[in-house]
């Protein structure tokens, strides 16, 4: 029986790679990777030589097959996604569910995490949360919105630099400007940034920044907290 590993990767400081989540990377006989382009550089520091294929949303049903026809084949799979743990945000989720379906051994290598990391830097409550990734570009996008201002747990979402300055101003008139929030950016790497304030505050913060960098994750405090 083949196994189909999932390794998480750093998020930015490449020391928080484990040893393990490099051995394994080194033992496995392909990897499947959200980009391999950004992946070669990390694979190259860590001296990982092992033939890698492309896994992202775009060709995720033609190369999950791929990995279950390498797994059939006897082969170990490993699959990383650019920053952190595969499976959030990502079609890692896929890939482990095919692997079940086909009698394949599954192993997690866990490591950093955007969301974990994000939410306890942020100092809200993270002992009940709901993660949203990423919301809906066009359709559905305000009704989401809208549900999620009546949500009591903590909100985690993503959004990229290019993005997140309009993401605030959809969520200020149903949120409400006094909603605690904070803005997390280049988690763990040299210019790690936590802004943190009412949505009306991050919101001013940002706003002379005309280029913000790093990718984004935004955690607001669930309805009726307070401090």
């Amino acid at each position: 029986m083949a196994t189909l590993f999932i390794v998480a990767t750093p998020i930015g400081n490449l020391d928080d790679f484990s040893n393990r989540a490099i051995q394994t990377l080194k033992d496995v006989d392909f990897i499947a990777c959200e980009d391999t382009r950004t992946s070669s550089v990390l694979l190259h520091k860590f001296q990982i030589q092992k033939p890698t294929f492309s896994f992202h949303q775009h060709n995720e049903h033609a190369k999950v097959k791929k990995i279950i026809d390498l797994l059939n084949s006897g082969h170990n799979v490993a699959v990383i996604s650019d920053a952190g743990m595969p499976g959030i945000s990502d079609p890692g989720f896929l890939a482990v569910r095919a692997a079940h379906q086909a009698s394949h051994k599954v192993t997690v290598i866990p490591g950093p995490s955007a969301v974990i990391t994000a939410i306890i830097a942020s100092g809200l409550p993270c002992d009940r949360f709901v993660f949203e990734g990423f919301l809906p570009a066009k359709k559905g996008r305000k009704t989401r919105i809208e549900e999620l201002s009546q949500e009591e747990r903590t909100i985690v979402l993503y959004e990229s630099p290019y993005r997140i300055k309009k993401l605030i101003d959809q969520l200020i008139p149903v949120f409400g400007e006094d909603r605690l929030a904070a803005l997390t950016r280049e988690l763990t790497k040299k210019f790690e940034e936590i802004i943190r304030g009412s949505l009306a505050e991050i919101r001013d913060a940002i706003a002379t920044n005309k280029n913000i960098k790093g990718e984004m994750t935004l955690v607001i405090a669930g309805k009726n907290y307070s401090e």
